[in-house]
């Protein structure tokens, strides 16, 4: 059997764009410069405000399909390690990159305070509220978010354990058979997800718990096993017809573009192009880098609208060019966020001192299945 390609680019096609919406939704969100460019474009500025953010829903399908490829590729948890250590290792490499992020958003939103009051600038940070957000517990404390986006952070760890948990019971109730704990691990993770595309992601009440986000996550993982070569269409009618169900019950945008994107991956997959297209070297770039782009784009944006407001707080065209410029400078600051933080061999020697003695300093998972995709 030929290994597993490393790169699958029509997922880093998919990050690389919705990466891009999330940095241009925060523009619009969190002014000044979108409030004085408004009148230039208000339907493109409401656009952004109102419906990039769903950009990250495709974020969430694709970590649960490619927790799937790299927890339980052939629908069961074939890994002997224990599930708090790859938990811890999760862990690792979602908190390392975002650790320091979160120092330079500190240091961002000092710097902007020297320029501008405004709403969208953090607080100077205690010392409890950073440790909270490294313990990714800000949102379950009801902390006051030091990033925009860090609330993701959290969230895809839970659903990485909720999801290694699932299959973990799952594998324990089989008691090993091979066909038992397949039919058993798909059953439990289609029940946690049915659950939450019926009734938990229907309360804005548990947005700071996986269950919420599970359903998107869950059509994801359910995705990947249902597009395995060879396997009839049947499970993914299944699919689609039960999240269509959950749509007729309570239409939620959000839920149709997961489904969208859970249907556009197995067909991808099924179809043998998952891996193939597109061969833009560029656009598979801007996939690579897309959660370094994620982390660091806020202060980024931070400190070019303190600019823009000390400098030219009046004129719609400069503050317009204001925004192209922070989403330009957002994406250069990702890329040599990822070159000398993400991907830096002394951070992976952090982890390797953290994680299991016998690792490497090269860390041989970091490919599209294991690198945090947002």
């Amino acid at each position: 059997m030929s290994p597993r390609p490393s790169r699958l680019p029509c997922i880093d096609a998919l990050k690389a764009v919705s990466s891009q919406l999330i940095v241009l939704h925060h523009l619009a969100f969190y002014g000044p410069m979108s409030d004085t460019a408004y009148h230039l474009a208000p339907g493109l500025v409401d656009w952004l405000y109102d419906y990039a953010r769903i950009a990250v829903q495709v974020f969430l399908v694709i970590s649960g399909f490619l927790a799937a490829r790299s927890l339980a590729p052939n629908g069961r948890l074939e890994t002997s390690q224990h599930p708090l250590l790859m938990l811890w290792r999760r862990y690792q490499k979602l908190v390392v990159p975002y650790a320091a992020a979160i120092l330079l958003s500190i240091a961002g939103a000092a710097l902007a305070r020297h320029w501008m009051a405004h709403d969208s600038i953090p607080a100077p940070p205690t010392l409890p509220q950073f440790l909270a957000h490294v313990t990714l517990l800000h949102n379950i404390l009801d902390v006051d978010a030091l990033s925009a986006g860090a609330w993701y952070v959290a969230i895809d760890l839970q659903l990485f354990a909720l999801l290694l948990g699932t299959l973990w019971a799952a594998r324990a109730v089989a008691r090993g058979k091979a066909p038992a704990g397949v039919a058993a691990s798909i059953g439990m993770v289609a029940l946690v997800a049915v659950a939450s595309l019926f009734w938990f992601n229907r309360d804005a009440a548990w947005d700071i718990w996986a269950v919420y986000f599970f359903g998107a996550y869950g059509l994801g993982t359910l995705a990947y096993w249902a597009s395995s070569p060879g396997r009839p269409l049947l499970p993914l009618l299944l699919i689609g017809a039960v999240a269509l169900a959950a749509l007729m019950l309570d239409f939620r945008l959000r839920i149709a573009v997961a489904l969208a994107t859970a249907l556009l991956l197995a067909l991808a997959r099924r179809g043998g192009w998952l891996e193939r297209w597109p061969r833009a070297h560029m656009v598979g770039y801007f996939g690579r880098i897309s959660y370094s782009v994620f982390l660091v784009h806020f202060p980024v944006c931070l400190v070019v609208n303190a600019l823009v407001s000390s400098l030219a707080p009046g004129p719609p065209v400069l503050n317009a060019l204001g925004m192209v410029a922070a989403w330009a400078l957002s994406n250069v600051a990702g890329a040599l966020f990822y070159r000398f933080v993400e991907s830096a061999q002394p951070l992976a020697a952090l982890r390797a001192l953290f994680g299991s003695g016998r690792r490497s300093v090269r860390d041989p998972g970091r490919d599209s299945a294991s690198r945090p995709t947002v």
